[in-house]
């Protein structure tokens, strides 16, 4: 008697895989054995750090300090600039891992007193499972809970991390659904949901912005993202534009001119982001934040790392301007 297919359906992100038995979905660590949808990264991390906060990149919350870092490897978007390509573009078994489940990672943060956990590097959404338990754990110790994400997961799954999840940097990668098709193979439209979806749920939310030369850096390209922000998120939500390092499939491409980046940031603050930012340039004056009211210099940044906090109380100590964040 013939054996009867029996093929699952993966609901975790938009691509919404169809497998048959044994075969893997498009992020590459999820799998239909004997007809149930199974995780090949849980609790095995290919990617341990203890990062400075300003990494992430988040700039307005929790300044200055360590937050611990893990990833697996896998993700559901195929992007041709990707910086961790030697862990987001492989299978579990390709790269060399370490056996680490929630609770120890839980252990290992606090060990080193690092407040916060980040879920990085390669797409928290690919190990999903993971980090969902790992968060709910350390949200029980007392620690914080970063997703540093492309966001392209569907709703239901996103509602219950948010659960569980303190803070976001979701990388907004164009304001172009051809752009995500034929750079990512991804679609635009989740990706803007999963930020309002996120924002609602009470995430503090930064956005980071990668600009690539001749790609998506055009003066109508970073306007439109910044006003859908501005208008959906708020003109609080920090914004990062960052500079392009060629790398993986994009070679052929230069480095962002540091001018592109500056008129980026300066179109931003004309279309009312109050926070917008400039990474990958150390020393810029860019990776710096100022009072939107009266300009003050509350946080100075060099690379990574914080030369002087000057925010009181989460308040400008020159006019007393509320600075949105989570500062202590």
């Amino acid at each position: 008697m013939e054996k009867k297919s029996r093929k699952v359906k993966c609901l975790l992100c938009p691509k919404e895989c169809v497998l048959s038995e044994y075969e893997r979905g498009d992020c590459r660590s999820r799998v239909n054995i004997d007809g149930e949808l199974m995780t090949l990264n849980y609790g095995y991390t290919v990617s341990t750090n203890i990062d400075p906060m300003e990494k992430k990149p988040l700039f307005h919350f929790l300044p200055g300090t360590r937050i611990f870092s893990i990833a697996t490897a896998g993700c559901n978007l195929h992007c041709k600039f990707c910086q961790n390509w030697q862990i987001s573009q492989f299978t579990p078994e390709e790269v060399k891992y370490y056996e680490m489940p929630p609770k120890k990672v839980v252990k290992q943060a606090i060990t080193f007193n690092c407040p916060s956990i980040a879920y990085t590097y390669s797409e928290p959404v690919t190990f999903y499972e993971y980090t969902l338990d790992t968060s709910r754990i350390a949200k029980e110790k007392g620690l914080k809970n970063v997703l540093v994400t492309a966001a392209y997961i569907n709703e239901e799954p996103l509602r219950e991390l948010c659960n569980v999840t303190d803070a976001t940097n979701t990388d907004l990668k164009a304001m172009s659904n051809d752009y995500y098709k034929e750079i990512c193979d991804g679609t635009l439209e989740p990706v803007l949901r999963s930020l309002e979806i996120m924002k609602n749920e009470g995430l503090w939310v930064e956005v980071t912005n990668l600009i690539l030369p001749t790609l998506n850096d055009n003066d109508e390209d970073i306007k439109r993202l910044c006003r859908w922000v501005v208008t959906n998120l708020g003109a609080d939500v920090p914004i990062h534009f960052s500079r392009f390092y060629p790398t993986y499939k994009l070679k052929n491409l230069p480095p962002t001119p540091v001018s592109t980046l500056s008129r980026a940031r300066d179109i931003a603050l004309s279309e009312g982001v109050m926070f917008p930012y400039i990474g990958n340039i150390p020393g810029h004056p860019g990776e710096n934040t100022y009072c939107p009211s009266c300009g003050a210099l509350l946080i100075e940044r060099q690379i990574y790392f914080i030369r002087q906090d000057n925010i009181i109380g989460g308040k400008c100590p020159n006019c007393g301007l509320e600075i949105p964040g989570i500062w202590e």
